[in-house]
């Protein structure tokens, strides 16, 4: 008998018909003789209108007392999941993230895991029942506060739960078919992709691809744990993501040259202007960033101007985080000893990624130059050995993916990709 991981996101279970035909899901995969955990996000737009609520009653709400609301949204998912399961004639218990042993640090809102101690998903499975658990939460290791693990949380719920229970599979169960060349959303084309390894996978994710949670694909390629992604909505095979190919039929499935194109609006980018040009000037800039703790994603210096001595820095960031960032900046201004600062959150971010970029010339030369026929402006380039970013006019950004989608092959010759649920809030 196998384990199985299994995790359903907010559009499959938005309503009562949702969470009924997602049942029919479960116990199927019970029948076929698993012992099956299934990690459940809140219904439909639950959260989103948890936050709403929030803002409307309180402008800053304590970290705890969010967290505390939010969570509720995966409890109703998981105690009707577990009623529905029940009327199927097969037994299932439903746990909260602190039930399921799911400890983290401290941190309220964007909390991390530490431990999983899952024994009584064990003696439940162990008893015959279908253990279903809340994702996106759990409890903190020296408060035992209930937390929350961010935007996406309930992915890196399933993958720790799968690497605790030593799963064979984590399946993660989305409104698409799987992983695609492109956002399917804006490019009708693209294509799914039948395996893509961990590391391919990490570059969508952390450049903006929505699928799967950067957290989620690190934790997987930590611990071994194969991702299968797929949709709720149809029977068809998604994507495996993993260390090795998988076999399809006779063949193997390799690698592609080029995996897919991301593409994020969600930053914002600060430009440190008359930075002097000295050993120090940087670090204390970047130290101020983490003290607030603010993560980063590119950063470019310009060359510096020889008649003043002076340069400019501009780097990009959570457009959440914008704020923030800037106060921080602002009141260390004197020590640091800049001239002004630049705030645009008006940008996007085009990512093209692919393991085998680094073994075909060319690559680099196709990218820009599908960018320059479109008339899109670059106002910052990042590389690594498998990626390559530009930062561009937020407007440019669905038309940019396009035709850089269209130039690397990746179109598909079949029917347009289906989004079978979910409003993209």
């Amino acid at each position: 008998m196998g384990l199985v991981v299994q995790k359903y996101g907010g559009s499959s279970v938005a309503d009562a018909e949702g969470i009924k035909r997602v049942a029919k899901r479960i116990v199927e995969a019970k029948k076929n003789g698993n012992q099956v955990v299934v990690v459940v996000s809140a219904m439909g737009d639950t959260t989103d209108e948890l936050i709403d609520l929030a803002e409307q009653v309180s402008p800053m709400p304590s970290g705890r007392e969010f967290d505390m609301l939010l969570t509720a949204g995966e409890r109703i998912s998981m105690a009707l999941l577990a009623m529905a399961i029940k009327n199927l004639g097969h037994s299932a218990q439903s746990f909260t993230g602190s039930q399921a042993g799911v400890i983290t640090d401290s941190v309220h809102n964007k909390a991390r895991i530490i431990d999983v101690t899952p024994g009584r998903i064990r003696t439940a499975l162990d008893e015959g029942n279908i253990a279903i658990v809340a994702g996106f939460q759990g409890v903190s290791q020296d408060k035992k506060d209930i937390t929350t693990l961010g935007r996406g949380g309930s992915d890196t719920t399933a993958v720790a739960l799968a690497a605790a229970l030593d799963a064979e599979v984590c399946e993660i169960y989305t409104d698409v078919d799987g992983v695609f060349t492109a956002d399917p959303r804006v490019v009708k084309k693209a294509r799914k992709i039948d395996w893509i390894s961990f590391e391919d996978m990490l570059e969508l994710a952390s450049s903006g691809s929505k699928v799967l949670l950067h957290r989620c694909v690190e934790y997987a390629r930590r611990y071994n744990i194969p991702i299968h992604v797929r949709s709720s909505f149809s029977g068809l095979q998604g994507t495996w993501v993993s260390s090795e190919s998988i076999e399809q039929g006779d063949q193997k499935v390799e690698q592609a040259i080029i995996s897919g194109v991301a593409h994020d609006t969600s930053e914002a980018k600060i430009t440190v202007v008359g930075v002097p040009d000295k050993p120090g000037e940087a670090a204390a800039i970047f130290r101020t960033i983490a003290n607030a703790e603010i993560n980063l994603d590119m950063v470019v210096q310009n060359v510096s101007a020889a008649s003043t001595g002076l340069t400019d820095i501009s780097f990009t960031l959570p457009k959440t985080e914008g704020r923030k960032a800037i106060d921080a900046l602002e009141r260390n201004r004197p020590g640091i000893g800049f001239d002004s600062l630049r705030y645009d959150d008006q940008i996007g971010k085009i990512s093209l990624v692919g393991a085998g970029m680094k073994t075909n010339p060319g690559v680099t030369a196709t990218f820009f130059e599908a960018l320059s026929d479109a008339g899109v402006n670059i106002e910052l380039i990042s590389t690594s050995e498998i990626r390559i970013s530009v930062v561009t006019r937020a407007d440019d950004v669905p038309e940019a993916v396009r035709v850089v989608h269209t130039a690397f092959g990746l179109d598909s010759d079949s029917a347009e990709a289906v989004v079978y649920g979910g409003t993209g809030r």
